[in-house]
């Protein structure tokens, strides 16, 4: 066990220096097995987080970011998030101005997390796979740069189904009432 964790950190320290080394905009952290973002990494690439503007850390076991993460890296332009633990976002999350993407797909959110509809230049998000309810449709409406949402496969209440489709002018993904279980 002692030798696969070693791996897993030899591996995150491998893909931080080579973002650090290449001078790329993109920090790939997917599958990497982190239950945390390592604090460490904020020191090493302290001089290159305003050149960040993807970071992916798809598949890992994170269950929260900390309000570091998202004032740290305040350039992002795109945030994969997809196959973690996750429930909630920091109220920081509106420190990222010029997010055009995220994907929280595949998490176990059970709340639409409310401070995306703050970022102004958000075209994408993505939350299908989770456990949502209730949508704040009336806040999306309002987003200026949202061209669409997938909430597939979460078991929407019948009132979301009906408000949304006339206030909405961008692309809202919803699964068929009766297909609220996850796909196979």
């Amino acid at each position: 066990m002692l030798r696969k964790m070693g791996e897993a950190v030899a591996r995150v320290a491998r893909k931080v220096n080579e973002t650090v080394e290449s001078g790329s905009d993109t920090l790939d952290l997917a599958e990497c097995k982190l239950v945390s973002f390592p604090i460490g990494i904020y020191k090493v690439l302290r001089n290159v987080t305003d050149q960040i503007h993807l970071i992916t850390l798809a598949n890992n076991e994170l269950k929260s970011l900390t309000s570091k993460f998202m004032t740290t890296f305040c350039q992002l332009q795109e945030l994969h998030l997809e196959g973690n633990f996750l429930h909630s976002l920091p109220n920081e999350v509106s420190a990222l101005q010029h997010l055009k993407a995220i994907d929280l797909s595949r998490n176990q959110f059970h709340d639409f997390p409310e401070q995306l509809t703050t970022l102004p230049a958000l075209e994408t998000i993505n939350l299908e796979e989770n456990e949502i309810v209730d949508v704040p449709v009336e806040k999306l409406a309002a987003m200026p740069a949202l061209r669409s949402i997938n909430l597939r496969f979460n078991p929407l209440n019948a009132e979301v189904r009906v408000i949304a489709p006339p206030l909405i002018k961008f692309d809202m993904l919803m699964s068929p009432e009766d297909a609220r279980a996850s796909p196979p």
